[in-house]
Formats: structure tokens, sequence, C-alpha cells
């Protein structure tokens, strides 16, 4: 185990950060479904977290973050990665994506839908939502991309990207349920994905 400057060990300083993270996250979550997310202030988070407003922008660079951020796609994006070689794109994303959500805790899937209940309620949040699609793509063009030995922003990879995640919104779509995805819900992502991956042939 190395050490930090600091003297600190660097496994226990990642451990208080996660600490100081979720407890931000929880508490601004809280705050939000109790008294609304515009009446709810970033000094109000961060007093409740017992952090100061500077350390919050250091985990969050804005509330809307707290609720945006999803942890989920880096791991999605390191499942992908320890796919074998030989797996093609679109099953690389389908296996991992069915790896990483059977082995999601009840604690996890509680914060997803805690999540996905506030943006649906609060319309700045969604339009954010939007913006995020294109983000994923490009984490997902860029893995794939990487698994291919091609460039980043190869055509081909985004191509797939995109294709893979409008499968994904066509099946789960924001707000398709009010009370979020469930964990049952992604057998019809395998579904999508397996169609896509079958060269999308009807019936």
């Amino acid at each position: 185990m190395t050490a930090t400057s600091a003297g600190v060990p660097a496994g226990l300083r990642e451990r208080k950060k996660a600490k100081t993270r979720a407890a931000i996250r929880d508490h601004a979550l809280r705050l939000f479904e109790e008294q609304g997310f515009a009446a709810t202030t970033v000094d109000q988070i961060a007093d409740a977290a017992e952090v100061s407003p500077s350390t919050f922008f250091r985990y969050f660079p804005s509330k809307e973050d707290v609720v945006l951020v999803d942890d989920v796609d880096a791991v999605v994006a390191a499942a992908i990665r320890a796919q074998p070689a030989g797996v093609a794109p679109v099953a690389a994303l389908r296996l991992a994506m069915r790896e990483v959500f059977d082995n999601l805790s009840p604690e996890a899937w509680e914060l997803e839908r805690r999540r996905q209940r506030l943006v649906l309620g609060v319309p700045e949040l969604r339009v954010r939502v939007l913006h995020q699609m294109t983000e994923a793509i490009d984490l997902m063009a860029g893995v794939i991309a990487e698994r291919a030995g091609l460039p980043p922003g190869d055509f081909s990879a985004r191509v797939i990207s995109g294709a893979a995640v409008g499968a994904i919104l066509a099946v789960l779509p924001i707000g398709y349920q009010d009370d979020g995805v469930q964990p049952d819900d992604f057998d019809r992502v395998q579904q999508a994905l397996a169609l896509l991956e079958a060269g999308l042939p009807l019936g």
C-alpha cells in the first residue's frame, strides 16, 4: 500500500473521500425530497453533511450533479474493457451491463430510484439528462474503440455506441415508471441489445 505525501495510506484516504462524497449525496437527496430541489441550497447541503461549501464543490460541480452524476457508468465501462478480446462490441456491452446490474446492492438500487424520481420531478434535471446521453455515447464509444485498437473518435465506434444507447432508451425511456427502473427491467435492456446484436430483425 502506497502512502500519500501527508503520510496517510492511499487506501484509507480514498475510503474517507468516498465516505464524504456519499454523505454529501445522501444529505442532498434527503433535503431535495423534504423541501424541494429549487428550495435547497448548497450551503444547506454542506451544513447537513458537516462540510464546507468549498468541500462540496470539490466533489460535485453543482447541486444538479449530486443527482445526475451516475457512478455506474464508469463501472460498466470497466466491465466492457474486461470482456474477452474476441467478444463483439454490442455483446461486450450486453454482458458487461448484465454483470454490473446483477451485482448492484439493494442500497445502490434504492439510490438509483431516488435519483430517477428527482429527475422526473425537476424540469431542469430532465434537460440535463438529455445532455448526459451524449456523454454516455462518448464514454462507451471510447471504450469500444480502445478494445478494437482504434482512435478514440473512431466513426464506427461512435455509431455502435449511439445505437446501443438509443436501444436502451427505446425500452427504458425517461419516465418509464413512476418509481424508477427496477432490477427486472434490465431484462428489457438485454433483449434490446440482443436484437441490435442480431442486426435488428423485425418480429
